[in-house]
C-alpha cells in the first residue's frame, strides 16, 4: 500500500482525542496536507512584519533576503523533525518531552511553551484586529475580539476543521500575497532596491536569528497537526512537506516585508493599513484586509490549538485526568483566548518592538528543548518509547530526570553571553561584533551534552501490551523505547 495514501476519517466535524494515543481505526490524511497547513500558518502579515524588521534594524535589501532564507532553512530542518513524531507515536508534540525531562519535569518546558502560545496569540490578534478594524469599520479594539472569538470557536472543534481552514487560507494568501508582489514589482524600484547592498554580519546574523526563531517556534506543536497520519506515512514525506510549506510561506512573507521596508521603511503603529495601501483601489482593499484577517486564522488556531495540548499536559502530569473531549475542550481554549485577547489588548501600541524582542527572547528557552528532545528521540531511543511509561511519574521515565532538566538549564545559560536584545546584551556580544548567535549555541551545546549525560540504561524495555495513556485511549502496539 503506498505510504502517501489517504485515508478518510470516520467521524463528524467536532474532534473528540486530545493527548491521548489516536488509534489507528482513526488516522486519516497524507502528508501532503501538512504543506498546505504551513504554507498558510506562515503566509501571512506577522511574517511580513518579521522580514521588515531585519531592514528596519540596518540590513540592506538584498543581504535580508539571504539571511532571512538562511534562517528559515535551518530553523525549518528543526522544526520538521519535530512533525515527523506526529504519526510514528500519534501523540501531541510536547507530551513526548517526559521520556527526557520525566512525566512531571516536562512541565519546565512546557509553562514556556504556554507563555509562548499565548504571547502569538496576542501578538497575531493585534495584527489581525486591525485588519478586521479596517475591514468592519469598529476600530482596532473590536477587531481585536471579534478575530479571538474566531480563533476560538474554530479551535475548539478541532483536528478537521483546522486542517480545512488551512487550505482555505493557504489559496487565499497565496493570491493576496501574488497581487502584492505583482503591484510592487510595477511600481518599486527594485533594481535600485536590491542593487543597494552592503554586507554587515552582525545585521546578518540578527536577521537570520529571526527567521531561526520564527521556525523554532513552531517545533512545540509541530506533531499536533501530524499526529492523526497512519503510523506508515513516509517520515520524509512528513519532513518534506512540513519543512517545503513553512519555509516557502515564511520566505515569501518575510521578503516581501524586507522589500516592503527598503522601499518605504519601517512603519510602526499600523503594520496593516502600511501593506494594504499598496492594494490600490477601494474593492481590493477591502479583499485584502479579508486576506490578512483569514490568513491570520490559520496559525492563531494553532496556537490556541497547541496552548490546550500543553496545558492539558501539564496538568495530566501531576493529577490523572479523565477523558478531554469537547466541552473541556472548549472551557481550556476559553481560557487561552481570554488571557492572549486581554494583552492584545493591553500591549497593541509599540508592536514591532515588542515582537522582535519577544521572538528573541522566546528563541533561548526553545532550543535546548528542541535540542534535547530530537537527539533523544532520533539517536537515542530511535524513535521508540514506551507510551505507558509518558503517564506513569513512578515509571521508567521517571517524575524528574535531573540530567535532562539540567541540560536544560545549562542549554539556557549558555546562551546568554551571545544574547543580543532590547532587554539584554551579553559580554561575548560586543567581541563577536554585535552579532547574536545565541541560538546556535543553544541547540550544539545541550545537544552535545545530552548525547553524553543521558542515561542509556533507564528502565528495561516492557513487553508488547495494550494500554491507555491520560484521556482513555489505545496505545498501539510496536511503539516502544529500547
Amino acid at each position: 500500500m503506498p505510504k502517501d495514501r489517504e485515508v478518510r476519517m470516520p467521524g463528524g466535524l467536532v474532534e473528540q482525542h486530545s493527548i491521548d494515543v489516536i488509534p489507528d481505526d482513526k488516522r486519516h490524511g497524507r502528508p501532503s496536507g501538512l504543506f498546505f497547513l504551513w504554507f498558510a500558518a506562515n503566509l501571512q502579515i506577522s511574517a511580513v512584519v518579521t522580514g521588515s524588521l531585519a531592514v528596519v534594524f540596518g540590513l540592506d535589501a538584498l543581504w535580508s533576503l539571504v539571511a532571512l532564507l538562511s534562517g528559515n532553512l535551518l530553523g525549518g530542518a528543526v522544526m520538521a523533525l519535530h512533525a515527523a513524531q506526529g504519526p510514528r507515536l500519534g501523540l501531541p508534540q510536547m507530551i513526548s518531552s517526559r521520556a527526557q525531562l520525566g512525566v512531571r519535569g516536562a512541565v519546565v518546558p512546557l509553562v514556556f511553551s504556554i507563555v509562548m502560545y499565548i504571547g502569538f496569540f496576542a501578538s497575531g490578534s493585534v495584527l489581525a484586529g486591525q485588519a478586521v478594524g479596517h475591514l468592519a469599520h469598529t476600530g482596532e479594539a473590536t477587531g481585536i475580539v471579534v478575530f479571538a472569538l474566531a480563533t476560538a470557536v474554530t479551535a475548539a472543534i478541532g483536528y478537521r476543521l483546522i486542517h480545512r481552514v488551512g487550505k482555505v487560507a493557504a489559496v487565499v494568501g497565496a493570491a493576496a500575497f501574488l497581487y502584492l508582489g505583482a503591484e510592487m514589482a510595477r511600481t518599486a524600484p527594485l533594481g535600485s532596491i536590491l542593487g543597494e547592498h552592503h554586507f554587515s554580519a552582525p545585521l546578518f546574523l540578527l536577521a537570520m536569528s529571526l527567521s531561526a526563531s520564527w521556525q523554532l517556534g513552531f517545533g512545540p506543536y509541530v506533531a499536533d497537526s501530524s499526529r492523526y497520519l497512519p503510523r506508515d506515512v513516509s517520515p520524509r514525506a512528513v519532513f518534506s512537506a512540513t519543512m517545503g510549506g513553512s519555509v516557502l510561506g515564511a520566505q515569501w512573507s518575510m521578503g516581501f516585508g524586507a522589500l516592503a521596508a527598503a522601499w518605504h521603511g519601517g512603519r510602526e503603529g499600523d503594520e496593516v493599513g502600511g501593506i494594504v495601501g499598496m492594494g490600490g483601489s477601494a474593492t481590493l482593499t477591502l479583499l485584502l484586509y479579508f486576506a490578512i484577517a483569514f490568513g491570520k486564522l490559520t496559525v492563531n488556531v494553532l496556537n490556541t490549538y497547541g496552548g490546550f495540548m500543553s496545558i492539558v499536559t501539564g496538568v495530566s502530569g501531576f493529577r490523572r485526568i479523565g477523558p478531554v473531549g469537547p466541552r473541556a475542550r472548549s472551557l481550556y481554549v476559553g481560557g487561552i483566548m481570554l488571557a492572549g485577547t486581554a494583552l492584545a489588548l493591553f500591549g497593541r501600541g509599540h508592536f514591532l518592538e515588542s515582537f522582535s524582542t519577544f521572538l528573541l527572547c522566546l528563541l533561548t528557552f526553545l532550543t535546548p528543548w528542541s535540542a534535547i528532545n530530537l537527539v533523544d528521540f532520533y539517536l537515542l531511543s530511535e524513535k521508540r518509547y514506551d507510551v505507558e511509561a509518558l503517564a506513569d511519574p513512578h515509571g521508567r521515565y521517571g517524575a524528574w530526570n535531573v540530567r535532562a532538566l539540567t541540560t536544560y538549564a545549562v542549554g539556557i545559560l549558555v546562551q546568554l553571553p551571545f544574547m543580543s536584545n532590547e532587554l539584554y546584551t551579553g559580554p561575548l556580544v560586543a567581541r563577536l561584533g554585535g552579532a547574536d548567535v545565541s541560538w546556535i549555541v543553544g541547540l550544539v551545546l545541550p545537544a552535545l551534552m545530552y548525547w553524553l549525560l543521558a542515561d542509556r540504561g533507564r528502565g528495561a524495555a516492557p513487553g508488547e501490551s495494550d494500554g491507555a495513556l491520560e484521556s482513555g485511549g489505545p496505545v498501539p502496539a510496536g511503539i516502544r523505547r529500547r
